[in-house]
């Protein structure tokens, strides 16, 4: 049975997306990032796997797993998720961003200089810049790269190791 919404007319921001992003989990057992993408472009909203995939981690939408078994994406509070730290969660939200996104990462001195794909790097640098990381004084990214500026030298290949472990989970 399907339901016949009224037309909607949305204007092509970012926060608009979110929104009906938002929306159509909400109303919606969506378990794969195509199906939401394809009702999103039956909305008029055209989205590529990577900004749908940035936009799901910006709103920490995460998948559960319903009565049937099947896993869906949801967005809100993850009681299941409670157990984890704020720490441990950020950890694994800039795991997720970085495991699809980081190329290579290399200490040289005081700072690290991470590549990404092109148009990806200040997502990168984004993400980094969020996290309160111990030693990390800043980012500057350009297209692929970004560079991390550490308070020393020893901190620098700490945090690269660090950052490298990130990527590959």
């Amino acid at each position: 049975m399907s339901q016949t919404r009224p037309s909607l007319h949305r204007p092509a921001t970012r926060a608009a997306r979110l929104s009906a992003i938002e929306e159509v989990l909400l109303t919606h057992i969506i378990t794969s990032q195509s199906q939401l993408s394809s009702i999103l472009a039956d909305e008029g909203i055209a989205v590529t796997q990577a900004t749908l995939s940035r936009d799901l981690d910006e709103m920490n939408a995460f998948k559960k797993r319903l009565p049937d078994g099947t896993m869906a994406y949801a967005v809100g509070h993850d009681p299941a998720g409670e157990e984890q730290t704020d720490s441990a969660k950020a950890e694994a939200q800039m795991s997720r961003v970085l495991s699809g996104l980081v190329t290579s990462v290399a200490a040289a001195r005081n700072l690290i200089v991470i590549h990404t794909p092109s148009g990806a790097a200040q997502y990168v640098a984004s993400v980094i810049d969020k996290q309160p990381i111990d030693g990390l004084l800043g980012t500057i990214a350009g297209d692929d790269t970004v560079m991390a500026i550490c308070k020393d030298d020893d901190t620098a290949v700490a945090r690269a190791d660090w950052l490298l472990a990130l990527a590959s989970k």
